[in-house]
């Protein structure tokens, strides 16, 4: 009885601890905590009496498809046009974004844009357009995404109540018409993963961690700063894919600043186009993070507070934990021959599935809470929570795919360029094939000599 105990033991809390300890405790406390904090604060903003005038840059690059459609939502914005200065900052491309920008300057006079054309690379667009740029706050759209109407002036609005507050992040979502267009159940089922995956991310998990100071990446997509801070900083890095998350971490560990989020200043981005464009960029995240992580890692930092550290916590469950999570998921299998019943496998991994999908509606339940001031958002959300029990399968795939974004960052320098998912099975497949070639060679070489008497003589 002892030694079946003992076994129990051994295979529930190795296969149990790393998710309850680093996703499952923090995700219900977090809920209860968020619930009870915005319970006390749930007072509105202050609207200020004149807005400020705010600079928006725009990089582009190959934007021809998108431009416009990023510009109109601007033009649509309930903030005074005239009290926007919009920077687009050419980054090399190709096609006839400047053309789209000609016709953007015919369709919305009142706007006031410039072009800029800057060095190949996001960071030095972004940089150009910073040192040009005018207004007492400076907003970062990617030019691939649309601004829900009222954004613009929900961002200011906290700015001006929050004078202590010079960084934010906004809520960014992939846009539900785009997901309705997709016509056939698999293809648009991704879609809506995706979707639900980024409204609990960002309206759920980065709101938890906007509470406690530990918001690790202001999203590269929809951000703002206070002109006077993001000047002091070192400007954006240009030898990261990563840079939203480096200026994060000098705002945070260089100049002491807060960091949070702005849960109703939402900006929708396209749907991802497919598994392939789905690999190469959770991998392109997986090591910038990595990179960026590797540089603001402080060796001076007493052991117990460390693990307190965003960045610190974000590489152990993100990278150190990642290996022994990944070597329990595949190890399943082995069990079977380790006197473990497939009873007890199948139980206790449907365990953990149930927990995460408990998890996902507690998260469902928060978003729905920010969706509030967005009828038609919220009735669309909650007209698919049934997405919410398919999510631990989606996040449990995304998870091997970052994981081979730490394996393929080793000894590699910072590229934009990832195979994706295809050119990996090619890849892989032609391996196989090489290593195969040389015994089949030399099977082929033994049968020759076999079924070759003048061979054999010589021999």
């Amino acid at each position: 009885m002892l030694n079946r105990f003992l076994h129990s033991f051994i295979f529930w809390g190795a296969w149990i601890i790393i998710p309850v300890l680093m996703e499952i405790v923090p995700a219900i406390g977090g809920f209860f905590l968020l619930l009870i904090r915005r319970a006390k604060a749930g007072h509105r903003l202050d609207k200020p009496k004149v807005y400020p005038e705010i600079s928006i840059i725009i990089p582009v690059y190959n934007s021809a498809q998108t431009l416009f459609a990023c510009i109109r939502s601007i033009k649509l914005s309930t903030y005074d046009p005239d009290k926007i200065r919009i920077f687009l900052v050419n980054n090399q491309g190709k096609d006839n974004s400047f053309e789209i920008f000609q016709r953007c300057q015919l369709a919305f006079p009142e706007l006031h844009m410039q072009w800029l054309n800057a060095q190949q690379g996001k960071s030095r667009a972004l940089n150009l357009a910073l040192y040009n740029s005018e207004g007492k706050y400076i907003i970062n759209l990617d030019s691939d995404g649309i601004l829900e109407p009222h954004a613009l002036q929900n961002l200011v609005d906290k700015f001006e109540t929050r004078q202590d507050l010079n960084c934010m992040t906004g809520a960014v979502l992939t846009e539900p018409r785009l997901i309705d267009q997709f016509e056939h159940f698999f293809p648009r089922l991704l879609r809506e993963l995706e979707f639900m995956e980024y409204a609990q991310a960002f309206l759920a998990g980065r709101s938890y961690a906007s509470e406690l100071n530990k918001v690790y990446t202001l999203s590269g997509a929809f951000s703002a700063f206070r002109k006077s801070a993001i000047l002091k900083s070192r400007m954006y890095n240009t030898n990261t894919i990563c840079e939203d998350t480096h200026i994060t971490f000098q705002m945070r560990y260089l100049q002491k600043e807060r960091v949070e989020i702005c849960e109703n200043a939402l900006f929708y981005v396209d749907p991802i186009e497919g598994i392939n464009k789905l690999y190469t960029q959770r991998q392109r995240w997986q090591r910038g993070s990595l990179e960026v992580a590797k540089q603001f890692l402080n060796d001076k930092n007493d052991f117990g507070r460390s693990f307190l550290d965003v960045n610190v916590h974000t590489l152990l469950y993100d990278h150190t934990f990642a290996f022994p999570r990944a070597i329990w998921y595949l190890a399943l299998l082995c069990l079977l021959f380790m006197n473990y019943s497939s009873k007890m496998i199948i139980l206790s991994t449907a365990f953990i599935f149930l927990t995460y999908i408990i998890v996902g509606f507690m998260y469902f339940a928060t978003v729905l809470y920010f969706f509030r001031e967005f009828p038609d958002l919220k009735s669309y959300y909650a007209g698919h929570w049934w997405v919410v029990i398919l999510l631990p399968f989606f996040n449990f795939a995304v998870f091997f795919i970052r994981l081979a974004g730490i394996v393929n960052s080793i000894g590699t320098d910072s590229a934009w360029k990832t195979r994706n998912l295809t050119e990996e099975g090619q890849a892989f497949a032609a391996v196989v094939k090489e290593d195969l070639s040389k015994p089949a060679g030399w099977l082929k070489q033994l049968r020759e000599w076999v079924n070759n008497p003048e061979e054999k003589e010589k021999a």
